[in-house]
């Protein structure tokens, strides 16, 4: 568990920072684009783990199965009318809530494979490690831009890394709910970048407005 205290203190630091003037919109806009370039890079490596972890864990580098569903993982669709009324503080408050599901669930997923991997191959294990580290880097680059939203925003309870739900006691069920985990987060990410590009579009829509007034 070394490394959630590693994301905790970090997270709390940011939660620190939460007092100050706000940003220029144009400070806003960039680090949306930093957000949005981020989840991309990430989504590429997440394809790229799954690709690995489908081979070395499932025997099958094509492996599918899109029947499994994980109750504890956020929900991948959203109507979109619904999604595109969010306003920057839910839609961001929804964000920083949905990677710390994937990212308990990774930690999860990992712990297993270590244990394995005392003996095997540890490329995987490393893989959602970098994953994990990539997520913590976007929770806390939400977390400051939530705090440059509302600078009276009081810091929440950091959860503590937490055991799924439910887990599989069949090596090969709890091989497959890593896959599901990578194959959601991998489809999730989608989304998010999509959420970033909106605020960096509508911060830049804001700022448009000041310079006509």
């Amino acid at each position: 568990m070394e490394m959630f205290g590693h994301c905790s203190a970090s997270i709390l630091l940011l939660f620190g920072l939460l007092s100050g003037s706000a940003p220029t919109p144009v400070l806003q806009m960039e680090t949306y684009e930093d957000a949005f370039n981020l989840t991309r890079t990430t989504k590429v490596l997440v394809k790229q783990v799954l690709k690995s972890y489908t081979r070395q864990q499932l025997g099958d580098e094509d492996f599918e199965d899109r029947s499994r569903q994980l109750r504890d993982l956020p929900e991948l669709s959203m109507e979109f009318y619904s999604w595109r009324q969010l306003t920057d503080w839910e839609r961001l408050q929804r964000a920083l809530t949905d990677m710390q599901a994937y990212w308990n669930r990774l930690e999860w997923s990992r712990t297993q494979l270590e244990k394995e991997s005392k003996s095997t191959d540890a490329s995987l294990p490393d893989g959602i490690r970098h994953i994990q580290l990539d997520l913590r880097d976007l929770m806390v680059e939400v977390i400051s831009q939530m705090s440059r939203l509302n600078s009276s925003w009081i810091k929440p309870t950091v959860p503590a890394a937490v055991k799924p739900l439910r887990r599989a006691t069949q090596d090969w069920d709890r091989r497959v709910e890593g896959y599901v985990v990578l194959r959601d987060l991998s489809l999730y990410l989608i989304r998010l970048a999509r959420d970033f590009l909106l605020l960096e579009s509508q911060t830049q829509a804001a700022q448009s407005q000041d310079a006509d007034h």
